[in-house]
């Protein structure tokens, strides 16, 4: 297995690519934690990984709070003695409008989830990898950050601003043996997918799919298999590289 005694945290994995993420990961071998403000589902998708013969552990909290995301890191390093990964893919967005439309406080929730989240990872996390001299970060970025759609000006913004982070990341931390590497999905089956297209009609998903040269939106899996790949040995010698898993929309 590809994964196998690893230590994963994923972000965001009640549902659609964080769940995916953290159910291959185990399936390669690795111990989740799994993350979520909504606590139920975080349980969830620990109930699947254990049916499937996994190991996982839930951690409810909120990314953008430092003292929540001190005690995740905590509770992967109490509970298995480790943490080898890091996956930021918890994120938010704001309904697809004009950009003047958009609240203020949307804005700053969304700049908090989507990029202060990486500070506050880091924070927490690079300490123990430093220690080890070994660990990665994948960040679940947008295809949004390097072509944006008309409609999701802040969103866009904050996941160029989660692309630019990461790579910087990236360079800062190669002396320590640390990888960061960013996965930019297209639009996909999540739960934000209504917020994105401002509604979800079949329609609107014409409109969408008509964009993307493969004829289909994204599906968990396909990140899930972008995102294996970049924690495994297999790329030991890949940092600060963006991964477009987008059925050719950026091209």
């Amino acid at each position: 297995m590809r994964l196998e005694d690893k230590v994963a945290i994923v972000t965001g994995a009640a549902s659609g690519f964080g769940a995916g993420i953290a159910q291959r990961f185990a399936a390669e071998g690795a111990r989740i934690v799994v993350n979520d403000l909504d606590a139920p589902g975080a349980a969830r998708t620990v109930h699947e990984i254990e049916g499937a013969g996994g190991r996982a552990v839930a951690c409810a909290g909120d990314v953008s709070c430092d003292a929540d995301v001190a005690r995740l890191v905590a509770s992967a390093i109490e509970r298995f003695g480790r943490l080898d990964i890091v996956v930021n893919n918890a994120g938010t967005t704001h309904r697809n409008q004009p950009m003047l439309d958009v609240p203020e406080t949307t804005f700053d929730r969304i700049y908090a989830v989507n990029v202060k989240s990486l500070y506050l990872t880091a924070k927490h996390a690079v300490p123990h990898f430093r220690a080890r001299r070994s660990g990665v970060f994948i960040t679940i970025a947008s295809t949004a950050g390097i072509r944006p759609r008309p409609g999701l000006t802040w969103y866009n913004g904050s996941k160029g601003a989660a692309i630019v982070t990461s790579r910087s990341m990236a360079v800062e931390l190669a002396p320590d043996n640390i990888r960061v590497n960013i996965i930019n999905p297209v639009a996909g089956e999540t739960r934000l997918l209504a917020e994105f297209m401002g509604e979800d009609t079949p329609q609107k998903r014409a409109q969408f799919v008509a964009t993307i040269p493969l004829g289909r939106l994204s599906q968990p899996s396909d990140i899930a298999t972008a995102a294996v790949f970049l924690a495994s040995d297999e790329a030991s010698f890949i940092t600060g590289a963006c991964l477009e898993v987008d059925g050719g929309r950026c091209i």
